[in-house]
């Protein structure tokens, strides 16, 4: 009996306490980090660093953020030609659609190019029904753009920042313009002379769509937009903040050359070829001028007479 309670203690004494686990590390160090990532992914791979350079290239291009402005809607370009005239044109986009075994001519591989070349734009490949779907059935020939809300400016940052500049505010509002192409070569008017941005109104009016964004010619990336709900008020409240609002109009009491508040900080306001500007917001002018036109032409187009009284602007400053 005292041997087996000897040989029962001496298994007992060489038991070995609680021990501490590794917590499942050992396991999870056995398991597979899944596919190696592709060369561009990796960190310190020269294919990475190209990456890496194209990315910072295309957020230099992508337009400056606007602060605090309402957003736009997203917008579908279809279409070869279309696809690749937009993407030609720098305008923004986030995802290029390629149907599913598309015939491969040269506007498609020119399209994967320039796409490619941007850096910032996610290639993906989808179904013909799919792009039949998101297109609401157009003749998309295998291609689709996804452009993204562009995001408008607050229209008293327009002025703001014509002041941080030590500049009197030069700034174009739009009364019934439903053209977008018009818009585009407003806004690159407005770049081109030294304008600090375009104002429009929210309803019956064009707004900055990839058309607006192609015919600026790639200064929409620099020349703010402002969308408000009312253009009236946000006229006076230029007017309240010392900015003299001047429309165009056929009837105009003095011509654009005889203006003398061209010189300082103004709005100018042009309204739709054939109807002009509406009644309130004629109302709201500080002045109403006319462009002379010894031709005898009974209006101009929106994008025209802006140009003109832009250089007239300019010319004084």
């Amino acid at each position: 009996m005292a041997g087996n309670s000897q040989r029962r203690n001496r298994r007992t004494s060489n038991k070995k306490g609680a021990q501490v686990g590794s917590g499942g590390k050992r396991r999870r160090g056995l398991e597979g980090k899944g596919p190696t990532p592709p060369a561009s992914e990796r960190k310190g791979h020269k294919k990475n660093r190209v990456a890496n350079a194209q990315a910072k290239q295309a957020a230099a291009r992508r337009p400056a953020p606007r602060r605090g402005g309402a957003k736009g809607t997203s917008e579908m370009v279809v279409g070869r030609n279309p696809v690749y005239e937009a993407l030609r044109d720098g305008v923004p986009a986030t995802t290029l659609y390629v149907q599913q075994y598309i015939d491969n001519d040269e506007r498609v591989r020119e399209a994967l190019q320039l796409a490619g070349q941007r850096g910032n734009i996610n290639l993906m490949e989808a179904p013909r029904p799919e792009l039949d779907r998101m297109t609401n059935g157009l003749n998309h020939q295998g291609l689709v753009l996804q452009v993204p809300p562009y995001e408008y400016a607050q229209p008293e940052d327009l002025a703001a920042a014509a002041y941080d500049n030590g500049e009197d505010p030069l700034i174009v509002a739009l009364d019934g313009v439903t053209d977008p192409r018009n818009l585009g070569a407003i806004v690159r008017s407005v770049s081109a002379f030294g304008g600090h941005g375009v104002v429009v109104p929210e309803r019956r009016a064009a707004g900055m769509t990839a058309g607006a964004w192609k015919s600026s010619a790639g200064t929409a990336a620099r020349t703010p937009v402002s969308r408000v709900t009312n253009l009236t008020r946000a006229l006076e409240s230029y007017k309240k903040a010392g900015i003299t609002v001047v429309g165009l109009a056929a009837d105009g009491d003095a011509t654009v050359e005889d203006l003398e508040a061209l010189h300082g900080p103004v709005v100018i306001v042009i309204g739709s070829e054939g109807k002009g500007l509406g009644r309130l917001v004629g109302e709201t002018c500080d002045h109403l001028v006319r462009i002379s036109m010894p031709g005898g032409a009974e209006s101009l187009n929106a994008g025209v007479a802006a140009g003109i009284v832009l250089y007239e602007a300019a010319k004084r400053r």
